[in-house]
């Protein structure tokens, strides 16, 4: 079943992949990753090529074959690129600015959001309305724009709030007009 984990991973020049005791690290030009592997795949690494094989066809050991390959490929592209997501700002008096390790949002709340930016990833503010959160991890570039974003979900009547940027909101019209 798994198409996915039989596609072979081209290592970049610069970029060092080893396996030890059911761990996967991934070392860069940008920094190192980390990851556990489940146990049972067996790893060919020969001409800057990476190929996962399993040992059976059991339901599992295709899901883990493929879940295996994506996780070290998305490493092998945040050690060498980086991952980022950028988050747009909709709505009159909505900004948001970066202070130090605190990203100050103001959403029209009664006082300002703050979000602590965790260790592992840089936000910037290139314009009030714009957040850009960049770093080496996928999961936890999207799991810091999510946070992010759940402080004010974009509504489907004006479309304020944070979303994604290239997300699409469905708009919903309002009342009908008088009768």
């Amino acid at each position: 079943m798994s198409r996915i984990g039989n596609k072979p991973i081209v290592i970049p020049a610069g970029v060092t992949v080893t396996f030890a005791e059911n761990m996967a690290v991934v070392k860069g030009p940008k920094g190192e990753l980390s990851q556990h592997v489940p146990p049972g795949l067996q790893y060919d690494l020969a001409d800057g090529r990476l190929t996962i094989k399993r040992p059976d066809e059991s339901k599992p050991m295709k899901a883990r074959h493929g879940l295996v390959r994506a996780l070290i490929a998305n490493q092998i592209v945040g050690v060498t690129t980086g991952w980022q997501k950028v988050l747009l700002i909709e709505g009159v008096g909505y900004r948001a600015a970066v202070k130090g390790a605190v990203l100050d949002l103001q959403l029209q709340f009664s006082h300002p959001a703050e979000y602590r930016i965790p260790a592992g990833v840089t936000i910037e503010c290139p314009e009030p309305t714009k957040i850009v959160v960049k770093g080496l991890d996928k999961q936890q570039v999207g799991q810091v724009a999510a946070e992010i974003r759940a402080y004010r979900k974009p509504e489907p009547y004006k479309g304020k709030g944070i979303r994604y940027e290239g997300e699409t909101i469905i708009r919903k019209a309002g009342k009908a007009a008088g009768k």
